[in-house]
């Protein structure tokens, strides 16, 4: 008898040791989640892992958009995360905002570990899942732009260097090294055949995409540091958000993304639709 409860103790003893172990690598969030999580976003829903909505809050949960009538799309990229428990998706894309003077990154995040942005205006909570991240002041696009009363968005031919961020460059003046890469704005008001503020952010994401792309620092700021990186996925198959009869839970790159969390495995990676994120093959920025 006294071996028989011996031994049912060491079981016991093996179990609480082992047991730990293999919850601390049981996946607890599920493809369906994540995918979910998307669709309220492109729905224009406030997610599941939103903070509670007090009365008068206002919240947004912003979903990709190649097409923004204001903003010019130059670069975009997808950054995924996950461990046992937590996952985040980290939509990046890069431009110039029309009439808005400034070129931005915009960090859209998507995940159980979200860090919302969170902002309060005469005694309203603002709450997103979108950060803002300025390349191009405009301060410093006021400085560039060409004085004539009929330029819009023009930069001066006697411009020598732009400022990114802390950064100064070197201006490339030479229009026809931009329409050897596709960029070539449709200006109808251009008689000196300047180049756009639109164009230079794009002739940028051509020739030296890291000038304007967020860093690591910058993308983690709403998302746990010590969440593990699985992948950064530069090119994918991207449908229209304004094409609202498929949701991301209908379409592969979603799906895909879900799997890899999942799995924490990049090798998941296997579209088979032809990759279609490059600005060219969208129309944005002509509102």
């Amino acid at each position: 008898m006294q071996s028989i409860i011996t031994l049912l103790l060491y079981l016991l003893l093996i179990a609480g040791c082992e047991n730990p172990k293999k919850a601390n690598n049981k996946i607890s969030f599920t493809e369906k989640e994540i995918l979910e999580e998307l669709d309220l976003s492109f729905q224009e829903k406030p997610g599941n892992f939103f903070p509670k909505k007090g009365q008068d809050d206002i919240q947004y949960n912003f979903f990709p958009d190649l097409e923004h009538g204001y903003f010019f799309t130059a670069g975009n990229r997808i950054h995924l995360y996950a461990d046992s428990t937590r996952w985040a998706i980290v939509f990046e894309k890069s431009g110039y905002a029309n009439r808005g003077y400034a070129a931005r990154i915009e960090l859209d995040y998507f995940g159980n570990c979200v860090n919302y942005v969170n902002e309060e205006h005469n005694n309203r909570k603002y709450v997103t899942n979108s950060q803002i991240l300025t390349l191009i002041s405009p301060e410093e696009f006021n400085r560039i732009k060409d004085s004539a009363e009929s330029s819009f968005e023009l930069i001066s031919t006697d411009t020598k260097q732009i400022k990114i961020r802390d950064t100064t460059f070197l201006f490339d003046n030479n229009l026809e090294n931009y329409k050897k890469l596709g960029i070539n704005s449709d200006i109808h008001d251009n008689p000196k055949n300047l180049i756009s503020f639109e164009d230079l952010i794009r002739y940028l994401n051509e020739t030296n995409p890291s000038l304007i792309s967020a860093s690591e620092k910058e993308i983690r700021q709403n998302i746990p540091q010590d969440i593990p990186k699985i992948m950064t996925i530069d090119k994918f198959h991207f449908e229209s958000w304004y094409e609202k009869s498929k949701l991301p839970s209908q379409q592969e790159t979603y799906q895909l993304l879900a799997k890899i969390l999942r799995s924490r495995d990049s090798s998941n990676w296997k579209p088979t639709l032809k990759a279609n994120n490059h600005w060219s093959n969208w129309e944005s920025g002509h509102l």
